[in-house]
């Protein structure tokens, strides 16, 4: 059966989005209190955020992983969590399990770490497939079944995932599945000396993480969440995105391209690429800033370019030059 045709969404008038354009930049201020120089990160990882996606933060340790996340999450004023993975980390300790209280003389459900709205899975490539796996439903459906019992996350609700690509020995890989699940790979990278030195004096004055003060709540951003979808998205740019996402399954040095969902995650970061700009409208040049982090990790290399030292970024950024980019006038939003 065909499923009923459901109407696009009101375009979001001028004035919302420049109001939420004003709320992500406040989180954003709020955030490089603490992380110096790293703006574009920052902005990606607010991007992940409005289009509903998960980030996954690869690079070497003391680069300031953690505190990403935890400054993030003190600006939304929300509830942070971290899970530290390790080859004996089990589901339940992810998911939270059944506990016998005998005063109520039943079982009790006891939620796990994941009960958060910015979950820290440090290392988790250190955890067991099994274990991984755990993190899949939650991820994907925003909740957790244990027992055959469902138990909504609160939202919002963001997984900030770190893998060292340096030390392999005692890793498991993550699988294509949960890579997928993944909106974005982003890489910090080490700071410039100015903002070395900046970081050194800011740390000596004191621990700028405990003054941070929050600028929203969860339930202001879940809301900005769901408006970041009626910024519109015409065809000519709907068409370009997905021409990106076909083309890589088509590269020779691909043996697995972009999936259905990746291009669905690439069309809701450029919404929120956009929105963070302060336009209700997406333009071509959105796709491209987001293409990179988007589909790069999701892209399974051939062995013989994986050994010529062919990469997911490197192929992204071939084929947006391939790709011829469409030129449109924006219609409708603001």
């Amino acid at each position: 059966m065909t499923a009923p045709f459901r109407p696009p969404a009101e375009p979001l008038p001028l004035e919302r989005v420049h109001a939420l354009q004003a709320l992500l930049h406040r989180i954003r201020d709020t955030v490089e209190r603490v992380i110096v120089g790293k703006r574009e990160v920052v902005e990606l990882l607010l991007v992940a955020v409005l289009s509903g996606g998960h980030v996954l933060v690869e690079d070497v340790p003391g680069i300031g992983k953690t505190k990403l996340a935890r400054s993030f999450c003190q600006a939304i004023g929300g509830v942070f969590r971290r899970i530290q993975f390790t080859p004996d980390l089990l589901p339940a300790d992810v998911t939270g399990s059944l506990v016998y209280e005998p005063g109520r003389g039943a079982f009790v459900f006891h939620p796990g770490p994941v009960f958060a709205n910015v979950v820290l899975a440090d290392e988790i490539n250190r955890g067991t497939p099994r274990t991984q796996a755990a993190l899949l439903e939650a991820m994907e459906e925003r909740q957790v079944t244990v027992e055959r019992e469902t138990y909504r996350l609160p939202q919002p609700f963001l997984v900030v995932a770190t893998q060292n690509p340096i030390e392999l020995e005692g890793t498991f890989p993550l699988p294509e599945a949960q890579l997928d699940r993944f909106a974005m790979r982003v890489r910090l990278g080490y700071p410039s000396p100015e903002d070395e030195a900046a970081i050194v004096r800011r740390f000596l004055a004191g621990d700028p993480l405990v003054e941070l003060d929050p600028v929203t709540r969860p339930e202001e951003l879940a809301a900005a969440i769901e408006e970041s979808r009626r910024v519109f998205l015409g065809q000519a740019t709907l068409d370009y995105l997905v021409a990106l996402a076909r083309r890589t399954r088509e590269r020779e040095e691909v043996e697995l391209g972009a999936s259905p969902r990746a291009t669905l995650a690439l069309a809701r970061a450029a919404q929120a690429r956009a929105l963070l700009d302060g336009r209700g409208y997406v333009l071509p040049d959105d796709v491209q800033a987001v293409a990179v982090p988007v589909l790069a990790h999701r892209l399974t290399l051939a062995p013989r370019a994986a050994l010529h030292g062919t990469t997911g970024e490197g192929v992204v950024r071939a084929v947006l030059e391939e790709v011829p980019v469409p030129v449109e006038e924006p219609v409708g939003g603001a």
